[in-house]
């Protein structure tokens, strides 16, 4: 019986952690910062956002041993890709396009990694209730970020920073926790190699 590649878990699970410690830093960033160019973060949250929708498709395909933190990851990625080139394109107009489209996909995050904590418990995992709580505050973030007044100025920048922070963190515990790479991992389909006897 073969044993399957970790190779692409591995490299989901690296590439999830990275970009969830780099959205981190870019929030931090905002909000000790909120006079940042708009170019400048526009382009640098573009790249981050179509790296991150690759990572996330590389972790669906993956199909980690307990198929939690990747299950929606298909259509997160997809949307994460076509977001970050939006961002490119128009780099200069984030505040006004992109918020309520950054505030969907958070508060959708959100949701659905409470599902993934709530099944997290299920499996045995200690600390599903972290998740569970990051995924309110994410989500709640996501929520007021589509519904702030677009006139705020630094201050809409601030709570950009916060919600990339929070989403971020909560990005990097899921995969901490509901990702499991198993050296020796089966395939789901068990493969048997048979020969047919020729009639003599």
């Amino acid at each position: 019986m073969r044993i399957r590649s970790v190779a692409p878990m591995r490299t989901a699970k690296i590439g999830y952690i990275v970009i969830s410690i780099a959205l981190c830093v870019l929030g931090i960033i905002l909000i000790a910062a909120p006079e940042i160019s708009i170019n400048i973060f526009g382009t640098v949250f573009g790249i981050l956002l179509i790296l991150f929708g690759c990572v996330r498709l590389v972790g669906y395909f993956s199909k980690d041993l307990y198929r939690l933190a990747f299950q929606y990851d298909l259509t997160f990625g997809i949307l994460l890709i076509a977001v970050g080139i939006l961002i490119l394109a128009h780099p200069a107009s984030i505040m006004n396009i992109i918020c309520i489209a950054l505030g969907i996909i958070i508060l959708s995050d959100g949701l659905f990694k409470i599902q993934i904590s709530i099944e997290s418990k299920r499996f045995g995992i200690e600390k599903w209730w972290l998740t569970l709580s990051l995924s309110v505050v994410s989500g709640i973030c996501g929520l007021i970020l589509m519904f702030f007044p677009r006139e705020s100025g630094n201050l809409l920048t601030i709570f950009l920073g916060i919600t990339l922070l929070s989403d971020g963190i909560l990005n990097l515990n899921a995969v901490i926790t509901s990702v499991k790479i198993v050296k020796n991992q089966k395939p789901d389909v068990i493969e048997i190699d048979y020969y047919k006897e020729r009639k003599e």
